[in-house]
């Protein structure tokens, strides 16, 4: 399937993509490779092939949730760059007057 410079201009344009004369005779031809290497995808006979997301069975892996003890507060405090009133201290980013 070839391509014309009109249309890889078209599809340049819905791309939103500024070509200059000498880029769309160069593009010519390698977007006319892609749309064949695509059209033979499309020809792969796989009506027996059930569809699928994944080539692999995917299972969730993540561990059971179940609770537990938090860390003492004190001791998370310590850590912080600078707390107040049992809280961690951090600088205002939004005015009071906004």
């Amino acid at each position: 399937m070839a391509l014309s410079e009109a249309e890889v201009r078209h599809v340049a344009r819905l791309a939103r993509l500024d070509l200059s004369d000498d880029d769309v005779a160069e593009l010519a031809p390698q977007l006319s490779e892609i749309l064949e290497y695509a059209q033979q995808v499309g020809e792969v006979a796989a009506d027996d092939v059930e569809p699928m997301i994944h080539p692999f069975p995917v299972m969730n892996v993540v561990r059971a949730d179940f609770p537990a003890p938090s860390l003492p507060r004190d001791l998370v405090l310590d850590g912080a760059p600078d707390a107040r009133d049992d809280r961690f201290a951090v600088p205002r980013i939004v005015a009071e007057d906004a």
